[in-house]
């Protein structure tokens, strides 16, 4: 029955975090889907903070020279796997059992799937959402409202629909999409990379979906911090980057003002009353960048 079977490569990005990737990997390995390839890509971790690929045998392990972030470091794997479908799942997260089978059910009950993101549990509250699919992005303060945001879990989440956005903790993408748009957008190296995906992907006819069908636990943020310089900047430069991308040219000035004007400044504010000056630098260097580049 296996090889009647579509093969699911699944994606992994290390970072100076040996300990959750391993987690992540004997998660995986409880998975009750047979036909899997898995990929664990080593983003120049630290000597000391790359895996032992010799423990697991059936991974395959690549070790990448630089850090090129989530795109890039999911990119070199997207290039060489085989799977008829690609999951990227952070390795930050542990998944339940039977999620190859429902991920697949949805793009099984819907041919016009291209991206499907299951519902997505904080870890260390595995009764909070973090995501049950997610609005379009706004075009004046390029957000998403994400449904069910630290809401309790009680299965009012538990259904499949077309969403705007998958979510980059865990989002399955058909071949068929990775065929005609290409791989992830490594101009974002962090945040909103995901995004620009599913943008890209509707506009040449494919769809989104969630399902709540099943789920996985996101340890959030284990690489680079709930809030650090790094996020601040990749936070500010990449939002620019987006709206530059996907806004028709009215929209993206209506954007970028917003954000310069408004977002940007209260930001700054926010950051340095708290005492986080290098977060307010950051995002300070990171608007700079994403306006003149």
């Amino acid at each position: 029955m296996k090889q009647n079977l579509p093969k699911v490569s699944i994606i992994l990005v290390n970072y100076n975090q040996p300990k959750v990737t391993y987690e992540c990997l004997e998660s995986i390995a409880k998975l009750t889907y047979p036909s899997l390839e898995i990929w664990v890509v080593d983003n120049n971790s630290k000597f000391e903070n790359r895996i032992e690929p010799a423990l697991y045998k059936d991974i395959n392990y690549i070790q990448s020279e630089s850090n090129l972030g989530f795109a890039g470091g999911n990119n070199l794997a997207i290039k060489r796997c085989t799977g008829d479908y690609i999951l990227l799942l952070n390795n930050d997260t542990e998944v339940e059992a039977d999620l190859i089978e429902k991920l697949l059910q949805t793009f099984d009950s819907y041919p016009d799937a291209g991206i499907v993101s299951p519902k997505i549990l904080f870890y260390n509250t595995a009764d909070t959402i973090q995501y049950a699919g997610t609005g379009a992005i706004n075009p004046l303060t390029c957000r998403g409202n994400t449904n069910g945001y630290k809401e309790k879990d009680e299965a009012q989440y538990d259904f499949v629909c077309k969403t705007e956005l998958s979510h980059g903790a865990c989002m399955m993408i058909k071949r068929a999409v990775i065929d005609k748009i290409g791989i992830l957008s490594e101009a974002f190296f962090l945040y909103y990379e995901e995004y620009d995906y599913c943008e890209i992907a509707k506009k040449t006819g494919f769809s989104i979906y969630y399902t709540g069908l099943t789920k996985i636990y996101h340890k959030e943020s284990v690489s680079v911090g709930k809030s650090s310089p790094l996020k601040s900047f990749y936070m500010a430069k990449n939002r620019i980057l987006f709206a530059k991308r996907n806004f028709n040219s009215w929209q993206m000035i209506i954007s970028l003002a917003y954000y310069l004007l408004l977002a940007l400044p209260k930001n700054i504010l926010t950051e340095t009353v708290k005492g986080r000056f290098n977060n307010s630098l950051a995002s300070l260097k990171g608007a700079f960048y994403g306006f003149t580049k």
